[in-house]
């Protein structure tokens, strides 16, 4: 209690402790008093029940809180996504698109065939010679895939070569560090996490091979402008100067999922921009790696309207209740993988933490793209940027501020 008033920001702090006793990871990063995660696992087991109430009365002390209103956005947000978890958590029934709605702010459909079969049409013409555009496209694919013996040197080298972008444009600790370690056997091609103090580990997943095309992405989206780099500027602003406790906890199915991986998956066009492929070209030459850095990014653009093909799946199994046959055959037919690059997408979207969260690449993407294109005609694309890495904007907001 803080002058009669109930500490909304702290008491939000421990519901999302409690969600990861329910659900081991729903809390991504914890930055915050270690005493405070100790007395929460001390707790009586919780229920879903009890954590859907706690939200709910949150969201009410919302209404009467002094807080500043970017504040109570925020925290509306984050406590709306959270009851609705708690609802599904204890087996109320919620549809799938009112699901998505409730966690990250964006209503979601199915995409245009007409769209995706425009991107097969660019990909033909990209991509010439014998046989379908799939077996092509797998062809293209496996010229671009980095040796295993290479997959750790090839990272650090990006990784590195991003750094010093990065710290140029946007600013960092002195001491900010990331590890890199490749693992197997997960759900998810890589993750961060965050460990406070300006550290992230960052795993690669070596399950399917990785591009030589795609490991810029995956490096600015996990570390170099992404994840890392906006965990860091949050911490030293928003936690460190501003003293906001709700951001020393980042949690699963939430608008600020959405946030960080748009932001996340803009990362090389905020830190690059145009000319990335022959950028990332010159980078690998120095490992002995080749790629065609030119051929590479105007591949990327023309196949960009097929991530929504990842949602698409999504939808058809939770909302239309399409067997998973029938979705991995939409994912081939249209994303142009291979049945074990669908087997592996399919397994994100039936994981029962992650399968609403595809969303937040799609949606994130194309919400935040949009704004940072809703610029001011004067304004740099890295100072529009530094907004998502600095302040807690809402999904909502940036639609706000595109409409505007």
């Amino acid at each position: 209690m803080v002058n009669g008033a109930v500490d909304v920001p702290l008491e939000y702090v421990r519901l999302g402790l409690r969600f990861d006793r329910l659900e081991e990871g729903f809390v991504d990063a914890y930055t915050g008093d270690r005493r405070i995660r100790a007395a929460v696992a001390d707790e009586p087991a919780p229920t879903p029940e009890k954590l859907r109430d706690q939200a709910r009365g949150l969201l009410r002390e919302l209404d009467s809180t002094d807080l500043p209103h970017p504040r109570v956005a925020h925290l509306r947000g984050q406590l709306t996504a959270l009851e609705c978890t708690a609802r599904k958590m204890a087996g109320e029934p919620v549809g799938f698109r009112d699901e998505v709605r409730a966690y990250f702010q964006v209503d979601v459909s199915l995409g245009d065939e007409a769209t995706y079969a425009a991107a097969h049409a660019a990909l033909e013409e990209l991509l010439p010679g014998s046989g379908t555009l799939a077996e092509r496209y797998a062809q293209h694919r496996r010229r671009e895939e980095c040796p295993p013996a290479k997959l750790e040197e090839a990272v650090h080298a990006l990784s590195s070569a991003l750094r010093d972008r990065v710290r140029s444009a946007y600013g960092l600790p002195d001491v900010e560090t990331v590890a890199y370690e490749v693992v197997t056997d997960k759900p998810w091609s890589g993750f961060n996490y965050y460990a406070g103090d300006y550290r992230s580990r960052v795993a690669i997943n070596a399950d399917l091979p990785h591009r030589t095309s795609q490991l810029p992405h995956l490096v600015a989206h996990e570390s170099y402008p992404g994840h890392h780099t906006e965990h860091c500027r949050k911490e030293m602003g928003l936690v460190e100067r501003d003293h906001h406790l709700e951001h020393t906890v980042f949690l699963v199915n939430t608008p600020e999922c959405l946030m960080a991986e748009g932001l996340a998956d803009l990362g090389l066009e905020a830190a690059v921009g145009d000319g990335w492929g022959p950028w990332a070209a010159e980078v690998l030459a120095d490992l002995g790696l080749r790629l065609d850095g030119e051929l590479a990014e105007r591949v990327a653009a023309a196949a960009a309207p097929l991530n929504r093909v990842r949602q698409d799946a999504a939808i058809m199994l939770h909302d239309q209740g399409a067997s998973a046959d029938d979705v991995a055959a939409h994912l081939q037919r249209w994303s142009l993988v291979s049945h074990d690059r669908a087997v592996q997408q399919l397994r994100f979207l039936t994981h029962p933490l992650w399968r609403a969260y595809i969303t937040t690449y799609v949606e994130g993407y194309d919400l935040l793209a949009g704004w940072l294109a809703a610029r001011p005609a004067d304004q740099p694309v890295a100072d529009r940027f530094l907004r998502l890495l600095d302040e807690p904007l809402t999904p909502a907001r940036v639609a706000e501020e595109t409409r505007a």
